[in-house]
């Protein structure tokens, strides 16, 4: 566990690890199950701790949120990475051409070395250690920096790791700002970031200094299309709850919604129906989560002004108002719809990651793409009906990191699929075994034969030459 330290032992910490990845090239399997099991036993003896960490770090976030979106998804993906190791390791049987053979060929699957993590805030366990089980299962060393903006989380899991691990075989790192900037300016064999893109462009700008490979997995404003075949009550449950887990502060939460032009009033009423099921009430009720801090409580009162300014309709919805008091500085936000903001609005130009909501009118399907695909790619896309024709028009014709239908969030929780962005909303995946080889050097192996007759391309060149040429032309 190391706080707040110097360069120079920041350095000494990742050449540890460094030396140590290098002593032991190949991981065995027992090795790596075994590092797996330590943190499966972390979080089943610390899980309730860590839970309450988070609340302690958020002011409001119930254990159970926790418990759903940090503990769960961890366990999953432990689950996955224990039962499927053995075979992920495994060798892979590459087919040999007719004109290497009887060469034989595999690709060689090996640990890249120190992965460093840095994660965000959010979700402050699943984040920091959801990279950590992909990296120890890939058979690295792992060097975590996790966000100073929970720092009684980040405090807890950097004593917990250290009771288990060893500092060369995974250590947790905290500080600041520049603590961060001097962690991703390490010299790592890969380096994973979670978290804006604004600060994800810092993070490549100093691996590309190493030549580091990364994995950017950063957010973006995901849309929400709504069909005209959709059941609209069951949408807009589904859109209050993929928006309104943790308060909105979800890299996936759905950003805006496309709707049908001329439904903005059933849509409205749906929506705060579907929040009066989901929170009575707002203001201290212990399953509403605060928004982290000031700061961005400040960021998003400061956003809804703006849309004021440009003339949008804001609607709150606040089922219960006025029959519990809100606590002194509480930052317990009720949820926001706004209609029709200004396309030039903050709004449709940042990153939400809180509990507003911008409705958008269409009067097409291709008009609600069109819009989709003048913006950055998405991290998440979201559609909701029953038209199978119209379904297939929005997956071929929009790119985006993953793809719900008819909900919202659950790809996510899908332990073998693929989570990660495209373009400015990141780059690389991991989760299941697209994650594994994401932390891992499949390695090429041509094995040669005692038969073979590689002088046939030897020079001098000559008819021999010509007549082999020809014939493979022939064949290949």
């Amino acid at each position: 566990m190391i706080s707040s330290p110097s360069p120079s032992s920041l350095h000494s910490l990742f050449e540890a690890q460094h030396r140590a990845s290098r002593a032991r090239a190949e991981v065995p399997l027992a090795l790596r199950r075994e590092r797996l099991l330590k943190i499966r036993a972390l979080l089943e003896q610390h899980g309730a701790a860590l839970a309450q960490a988070v609340q302690a770090d958020f002011g409001v976030r119930s254990p159970q949120l926790t418990e759903i979106a940090d503990l769960f998804v961890l366990r999953t993906l432990l689950a996955g990475a224990l039962k499927n190791l053995a075979r992920w390791m495994k060798p892979v049987r590459v087919r040999t051409p007719l004109y290497l053979q009887p060469a034989r060929a595999f690709m060689q699957r090996q640990p890249l070395g120190v992965v460093g993590v840095i994660s965000p805030w959010n979700y402050p366990v699943q984040l920091a250690l959801g990279p950590v089980i992909t990296a120890l299962a890939a058979g690295n060393r792992v060097m975590l920096k996790p966000s100073e903006l929970t720092p009684q989380t980040s405090a807890l899991l950097a004593e917990l790791i250290a009771r288990s691990f060893a500092s060369d075989e995974l250590c947790v790192v905290q500080g600041d700002g520049d603590v961060a900037a001097a962690f991703a300016s390490l010299p790592f064999d890969h380096l994973f970031f979670t978290g804006s893109t604004a600060v994800g462009r810092k993070v490549a700008a100093a691996a590309a200094a190493n030549l580091t490979p990364t994995t950017l997995e950063l957010g973006g404003k995901s849309p929400c299309i709504i069909d005209a075949s959709c059941d609209l009550d069951q949408a807009a449950l589904k859109i209050a709850h993929g928006k309104l887990l943790n308060a909105g502060q979800t890299c996936i939460a759905p950003d805006y919604v496309l709707l049908p032009a001329g439904r903005e009033t059933e849509f409205a009423d749906a929506f705060e129906r579907a929040v009066a099921k989901l929170f009575p009430r707002i203001e201290g009720n212990p399953d509403y989560a605060a928004i982290i801090n000031p700061r961005q409580h400040q960021r998003l009162q400061a956003l809804l002004d703006d849309a004021r300014n440009g003339s949008a309709q804001v609607q709150v919805v606040n089922p219960g108002a006025g029959h519990a008091a809100a606590a002194s500085g509480s930052r317990q936000m009720p949820p926001v719809l706004v209609f029709h903001p200004a396309p030039d609005s903050r709004l449709l130009n940042e990153e939400i990651f809180g509990p507003i909501l911008p409705v958008l009118a269409y009067r097409s399907l291709d008009e609600a793409i069109a819009l989709v695909n003048a913006r950055s790619r998405p991290l998440a896309l979201y559609w909701f009906g029953t038209d199978a024709a119209a379904r297939h028009k929005v997956l071929e014709r929009t790119v985006s990191g993953g793809v719900t239908v008819n909900d919202t969030l659950m790809h996510i929780a899908h332990p073998q699929l693929p989570f990660g962005g495209v373009g400015d909303s990141g780059w690389g995946a991991y989760h299941g075994e697209a994650g594994f080889l994401r932390l891992t050097h499949q390695k090429p192996v041509l094995l040669q034969s005692k038969w073979a007759r590689g002088d046939l391309f030897y020079p001098p060149y000559g008819r021999r030459f010509d007549q082999v040429m020809g014939l493979l032309k022939r064949i290949i």
